[in-house]
């Protein structure tokens, strides 16, 4: 486990209105020590890897329940390239059907959890991947 505070940006894109359980993950792993960062409702992909730049995070956490994530996920993993961010892990959360998760992982994605994965879960499994980044690097 790594010993600095993990820094994440948790973020809605798209249209998709429900942020319930984005709250939830942001407050569970600020509980767990890690340094959040909620950009809102209805972030683009371009406003979402300025973030993850601005921000300097590790980890970058999608959240999306309106069924646009093969559209949405692709375009913020090609805005968080253009801006050299191609070593920051991205995390997908949300309603995502069985059939879309190994297209995702296919495309970058670190893991995708449904929405009854436990908060523990998450918290270490972004512990784990940061620490191998740290090791690395």
């Amino acid at each position: 486990m790594t010993t600095r505070a993990v820094r994440v940006l948790i973020a809605k894109p798209g249209l998709d209105g429900h942020d319930r359980g984005a709250k939830v993950i942001a407050r569970a792993l600020r509980d767990a020590g890690m340094e959040v960062i909620y950009t809102g409702l209805r972030q683009t992909p371009e406003m979402i890897a300025e973030a993850a730049l601005q921000e300097d995070v590790d980890v970058v956490g999608l959240s999306i329940l309106s069924g646009a994530h093969m559209t949405l996920v692709p375009r913020v993993r090609e805005a968080m390239n253009a801006r050299d961010l191609s070593d920051v892990p991205v995390l997908v959360g949300g309603i995502i059907p069985d059939e879309d998760r190994d297209s995702l992982m296919g495309q970058g994605v670190a893991a995708v959890f449904g929405p009854a994965t436990p908060t523990d879960e998450i918290r270490d499994f972004i512990h784990r991947l940061v620490a191998e980044k740290d090791a690395d690097g």
